[in-house]
């Protein structure tokens, strides 16, 4: 298809370059609607007769998918362009939602899982990683800034999707039929509204700056490279690696209250004086996935001012922190237990905000698409882990007769466990060896001349 070839992509002299948020925020938060899944846990369970492992598992399905979607495919995402990208993230996303109507339809809770986890997880990854390297073309002044506009949507999906959820599960039912009826008005509306990214997305023109600025500026890191590195000597590097603990650490401890976070709140305080009812944990949802959004935006904006190590010392080290006050509110207090969670999530959204500029200071701009793919592989093993640890230790503490925030404990002690070990992780970045750096000449032949722009030049 023309339209879809990166040829027809490339902006005219004069586009604006802030017409390029708005096409990436309509795919992010079309597919950001995972975050407010635990909207239908419940229902699934009552409905299917399943467990809240099995109630969990499309979920982590379609996140352990979107990891490999996206390291498998960022390298042909770069290639072939983010229309195409976009295009391809709107018909597996939305079909994912289909196919799981018709699952729940015909009680076939595998072909849930299918829907989905499998081919809505496609989407997922692909929808992911295909605006971010283009934002950070059009914004290679504010790269923090404009990572955080394109994953802010990511994170504000269940902002929107949360309540429209509950609503449409109200007035449909939360039965079988109720529940069909929800994913198939999900599969058509998200496909008409991350059309509006399809049409709107472009590339900037080769050898495009933004006026008065020029490259090897204060980038606002200690840790910023002038030279790039390719994806495939970036992954042999241990910086790589460090940073893929430091996101699949950070990640854990994130999803795992986001995944269960209705259910959650509700067994926190069942029994207490304030019990939270399941309209009240939907807003609950709501809140995170704000706060998610928001964290997303602010804390990466504010990467370029302090630097990237230095903020993720405040996601890991402040969401230890927050971990532990948790576990220690004998009050039961809601505000705190809202609060802290509010603040952890907005610290995870930021991670994942700040880890493309955090690669692009590491490996340069050559084909930090590429490379964000690949780490996140870390997203992949972190969204089967943060919701196994929960969800499984909250089973097991049921079963032996535990209640409330007991049936939590010990998970978010593990959770504090694993972000002093992703603290410890960052603590260890340091800047690439040059032997690892791509020839200046190649690199930037290779980055403002693609094939495909070339041919349209």
């Amino acid at each position: 298809m023309g339209f879809l070839e990166r040829s027809r992509v490339v902006a005219e002299p004069g586009w604006n370059r802030w017409l390029i948020p708005p096409a990436a925020l309509a795919i992010h938060f079309s597919i950001g609607q995972a975050y407010a899944w635990s909207i239908f846990k419940l229902p699934l369970e009552k409905s299917l007769h399943i467990s809240s492992t099995a109630s969990a598992l499309p979920f982590q399905i379609g996140i352990l998918v979107l990891g490999l979607s996206a390291a498998f495919g960022g390298t042909l995402v770069e290639k072939r362009g983010p229309r195409w990208a976009m295009f391809v993230a709107l018909v597996t996303f939305s079909s994912g939602f289909l196919v799981a109507s018709l699952g729940v339809a015909t009680r076939s809770y595998w072909l849930v899982v299918l829907g989905y986890g499998v081919i809505g997880g496609i989407g997922l990854g692909i929808g992911y990683i295909s605006p971010v390297s283009t934002l950070m073309k059009w914004f290679p002044d504010r790269p923090g800034m404009a990572t955080g506009i394109a994953i802010m949507g990511f994170g504000g999906g269940a902002l929107i999707a949360s309540p429209w959820s509950a609503s449409m599960l109200s007035a449909f039912g939360a039965d079988p039929s109720g529940i069909a009826t929800t994913f198939l008005v999900h599969g058509l509306a998200y496909a008409v509204f991350m059309s509006l990214g399809v049409v709107l997305v472009r590339v900037p023109p080769d050898s495009w700056r933004p006026t008065g600025w020029e490259p090897g500026g204060d980038t606002g890191g200690k840790l910023v490279t002038t030279a790039n590195v390719s994806a495939k000597n970036a992954v042999r590097t241990y910086q790589f690696w460090l940073l893929w603990v430091v996101l699949c650490m950070n990640v854990t401890a994130g999803i795992g209250i986001l995944e269960k976070a209705s259910p959650m709140i509700q067994d926190f305080f069942r029994g207490t004086a304030s019990p939270v009812s399941a309209t009240a944990a939907a807003g609950f949802v709501a809140l995170l996935s704000l706060a998610n959004m928001t964290g997303r935006f602010v804390w990466s904006s504010v990467s370029d001012v302090i630097g990237r190590r230095n903020i993720y010392r405040l996601y890991l080290g402040g969401g230890a922190l927050l971990y532990l006050a948790v576990l220690l509110n004998k009050s039961g207090s809601t505000a705190l237990f809202v609060v802290s969670t509010m603040v952890i999530l907005s610290f995870y959204g930021g991670g994942f905000a700040t880890v493309p500029a955090y690669l692009k200071d590491l490996f340069g701009t050559y084909q930090v698409g590429a490379i964000h793919g690949r780490l996140l592989t870390a997203w992949s093993v972190a969204g089967v882990a943060g919701p196994e640890i929960v969800d499984a230790l909250a089973d097991s503490g049921k079963k032996a007769g535990h209640t409330g925030p007991d049936l939590y404990t010990f998970s978010f002690g593990l959770m504090i466990a694993l972000l002093v070990v992703g603290f410890i992780a960052n603590e260890l970045v340091r800047p690439v060896h040059p032997r690892f750096h791509e020839p200046e000449s190649a690199a930037q032949i290779e980055t403002e001349h693609t094939p495909a722009e070339k041919a349209a030049n």
